[in-house]
């Protein structure tokens, strides 16, 4: 009869029941370094192409990751109302313009020009972006058809969407390294 020794078997069952968890909390991580990546390149995309900033955009970017079930859920939005007239744009000039809406997204573009009353914007809109002033009855407004669509958040999204996989991958691979041993 040959007898067998298994040397370590109570560590790999420690390990194997750490698996898991180290498992679902490194893809947390990555999830969350993915998405502030998408950050950084949305800010990227912001600080090249705006001409007149206070930097409200760049800092109204939000996320959370959640664990649902065996699901890791990771949202990414930017809270300031400007957001979503930069990224698709606004009246029929936005409605004309090139830009990428999301799968089952329909957009309604106003189509009559509006005013915006000079007193209330603190630039010069003629200057900066060419929109016309006019005088109605002493006081001045700016008349607009809209402004187009100036997406820095489908960019980043669309590429750390190509990079997310192989970022999570790698956060999986150290926290295993880390947690579990080589």
């Amino acid at each position: 009869m040959i007898e067998c020794e298994i040397v370590g078997l109570n560590e790999l069952k420690t390990k194997l029941r750490k698996l898991p968890q180290v498992v679902a909390n490194a893809t947390v991580n990555g999830q969350e370094t993915a998405i502030e990546q998408a950050e950084a390149y949305a800010v990227q995309e912001l600080q090249s192409s705006i001409k007149y900033s206070t930097g409200e955009l760049a800092r109204s970017f939000k996320h959370e990751v959640k664990v649902d079930g065996d699901e890791i859920v990771g949202r990414w939005w930017n809270s300031s109302m400007i957001a979503i007239f930069r990224e698709f744009g606004t009246g029929k000039v936005g409605e004309q313009s090139s830009k990428q809406l999301p799968p089952n997204v329909a957009i309604v573009y106003r189509q009559t020009p509006w005013y915006i009353p000079a007193e209330e914007v603190e630039i010069d809109l003629t200057k900066i972006y060419g929109i016309p002033k006019v005088k109605i009855k002493d006081k001045y407004f700016y008349r607009t058809t809209g402004q187009p669509a100036r997406q820095f958040m489908t960019p980043a999204a669309n590429r750390i969407a190509k990079e997310a996989p192989g970022i999570i991958k790698k956060s999986v691979d150290q926290e295993l390294r880390d947690k579990l041993g080589g």
